[in-house]
C-alpha cells in the first residue's frame, strides 16, 4: 500500500502469534528495509512502513525466511486469545478455518473489496465487540449447547441481527451473505444488501451444501464467473494482485481507532494454570523498531511462549508468570509503551504526521504526547481525540469530537466532524497543544458533578469551542 512515507507493509500471521525470535528478526527488518517504524493496528495487524519496490521484496524473502506465514484472502477475524482463554464460551479456530475454506472454494476472493470481513467472537476476556465487520459471528450458550449469532454490517451494538444457528448453519449464512456482496461489485459490503436479501439471509436455518444457497440477488442470479483466488505468498507484499492489493483492509493506517477491542487488551489476563499474559499497548499504535527489539529480547529473557497481535493497537505476551509479567511491564514502561489501559494516550487517535509522513503538515505524535500530559481532564472514556497530519484522516476516518488536522493554513479544529471538513478555527501547527489546552481548562471549569468530557462540550457549542482553541 503507497502512503505518504513510501509503501506500507500489513502482515497477519496465520498462527495468530509469532515467538519473540521471530518480532526481533521483524524489527530488524523494518530497521534495514524501511524507516524503522512498526505499528499495530487497530484491528490487531503488524504494520512496517517506509519501505520501496525493492526493499519490500527483501523483507518479504526474510518473512519467509523467519518461517512467518501470514494470511490473505477475505479477513475471518477471530480474537486474540482465541483457543485458550479459559473463559471463551466457545473455540472460535474451527469455525473460522471452514468459513475461510468455503470462501475460496465459492470464488468469492478475488469477487469481493478488500475492506470486506468476517469476525468469529468465541467470547472471553478480550472480545470483539467493538470491532466492525461485514459479517459477525459470536458464541452464546443456550442452555448445554453453543450456537452462534449471526449480525451484519457493524459492530455487535450496531450490526444487524439475523439468526442464532448451529456452526454449519452459521458457515453457510456468512458465505451466502458475502456471495450477495459480491453480485453487487468490490465496492460493496453488507450494508448495502437489501431488505429482501436480509430477511432471506435471517431465514436461513438448514445446512445444505453452499452449492445450493438460496438465490437472491438483484438480477435473480449469480453474474459472471468465478473463481478461487490464489493465497498471495509473502513475496507479494506490498505489491498488487489484479485490482487488489495484498492489505485486506487497506484504509486502515497507522493508530486506526475505528472500532476496537471493547476492552482494552492492555495489563494482565489470566489462563490455564498459573501463568498469564500481559498485554502492552503501542502509545498511538506505533513504535521505533528498536524499543520493539528490545521489549521481545527481555520477553524471551523471561520465557515468554508467544506473542500475539490483539486489536486495540497492543501485543499480548503468552505464558508468563507473575513475577515475569511484573519485570517485563516495568521494562516496556521504562521503554516507552503503554502499560495500563487508563493510559490518556489510549484516548487520542494519531498517524504518523511529520516528519515521518510525507503527506502531514504537523507533528502530530509530539502534539499528542504532549495533550495526554497536560490536558487530562479533557480524554476521558466519552470521546476520542484525533490528531490527523493531513486531510485523509488515516487513523481515525470517522467522526471524533475533536479533531486537530493539519493543512496550509496550519493545525485546524474540527468539532465533531472528520479531518476532511472544513476547520473551524486555526493556530499554528507548532502551537496546537496549547490551543488543546484551553479547551481543557474550560471543561475542568465548567464541567457539572459527574458530567463527561463529550457533554460538557456539546453545552459548550461548536463555536465556543473553536474560540477557545484559536485565542488561548
Amino acid at each position: 500500500m503507497q502512503t505518504g512515507d513510501g509503501l506500507l507493509v500489513r502482515l497477519n500471521p496465520v498462527a495468530g502469534g509469532i515467538a519473540a525470535k521471530s518480532l526481533i528478526g521483524l524489527g530488524e527488518s523494518a530497521l534495514r528495509h524501511g524507516n524503522g517504524i512498526m505499528e499495530v493496528t487497530a484491528r490487531g495487524s503488524l504494520q512496517i512502513r517506509g519501505l520501496t519496490a525493492g526493499s519490500a521484496r527483501l523483507l518479504a524473502a526474510e518473512v519467509d525466511a523467519l518461517g512467518i506465514a501470514v494470511r490473505s484472502g477475505v479477513p475471518v477475524e477471530i480474537g486474540p486469545l482465541a483457543g485458550i482463554d479459559p473463559k471463551e464460551i466457545a473455540d472460535p479456530r474451527p469455525l473460522a478455518e471452514r468459513i475461510r475454506t468455503a470462501i475460496e472454494e465459492a470464488g468469492l476472493t478475488e469477487r469481493l473489496g478488500p475492506k470486506v470481513s468476517v469476525i468469529v467472537d468465541g467470547g472471553g476476556q478480550l472480545s470483539l465487540d467493538a470491532v466492525t465487520a461485514d459479517v459477525r459471528l459470536k458464541a452464546v450458550r443456550t442452555g448445554e449447547d453453543v450456537r452462534w449469532d449471526v449480525s451484519v454490517a457493524g459492530d455487535a451494538r450496531s450490526a444487524r441481527p439475523l439468526s442464532t444457528v448451529n456452526a454449519d448453519a452459521a458457515r453457510d449464512i456468512a458465505v451466502a451473505a458475502l456471495r450477495m456482496v459480491a453480485e453487487k461489485g468490490r465496492e460493496a459490503h453488507t450494508r448495502d444488501l437489501t431488505e429482501r436479501q436480509l430477511n432471506s439471509l435471517a431465514s436461513w436455518h438448514s445446512v445444505a451444501p453452499l452449492s445450493v444457497l438460496p438465490d437472491i440477488s438483484p438480477s435473480g442470479g449469480e453474474n459472471g464467473s468465478s473463481r478461487a483466488g490464489s493465497p498471495l505468498s509473502a513475496l507479494e507484499i506490498g505489491e498488487s494482485h489484479g485490482d487488489k492489493t495484498i492489505s485486506p483492509l487497506e484504509g486502515e493506517m497507522s493508530g486506526r481507532t475505528e472500532r476496537g477491542a471493547s476492552r482494552k487488551p492492555i495489563g494482565l489476563f489470566p489462563l490455564a494454570g498459573d501463568t498469564f499474559t500481559l498485554g502492552i499497548g503501542l502509545p498511538f499504535g506505533s513504535m521505533p523498531a528498536q524499543p520493539l527489539i528490545d521489549l521481545a529480547n527481555q520477553a524471551a529473557s523471561l520465557d515468554a511462549t508467544e506473542i500475539r497481535l490483539a486489536p486495540g493497537r497492543a501485543l499480548l505476551f503468552l505464558g508468563l508468570s507473575p513475577s515475569a509479567c511484573t519485570s517485563l511491564r516495568d521494562t516496556a514502561d521504562t521503554l516507552g509503551f503503554v502499560t495500563s489501559a487508563a493510559d490518556r494516550r489510549t484516548r487520542i487517535a494519531a498517524c504518523p504526521g511529520t516528519p515521518a509522513c510525507a503527506s502531514g503538515r504537523i507533528a502530530t505524535r509530539a502534539i499528542a504526547e504532549t495533550i495526554a500530559k497536560q490536558s487530562a481532564d479533557l480524554l476521558d472514556t466519552s470521546l476520542t481525540l484525533h490528531i490527523s497530519g493531513c486531510a485523509k484522516g488515516c487513523a481515525h476516518p470517522g467522526t471524533a469530537a475533536l479533531t486537530v488536522v493539519g493543512d496550509e493554513n496550519g493545525a485546524g479544529l474540527v468539532v465533531d466532524g472528520t479531518a476532511k471538513a472544513l476547520p473551524a478555527a486555526y493556530r499554528p501547527g507548532y502551537d496546537a497543544a496549547r490551543g488543546v489546552a484551553g479547551i481543557a481548562a474550560a471543561i475542568h471549569d465548567a464541567r457539572h458533578q459527574g458530567e463527561t468530557a463529550a457533554a460538557c462540550l456539546a453545552r459548550l457549542g461548536a463555536a465556543g469551542i473553536a474560540e477557545l482553541y484559536r485565542r488561548n
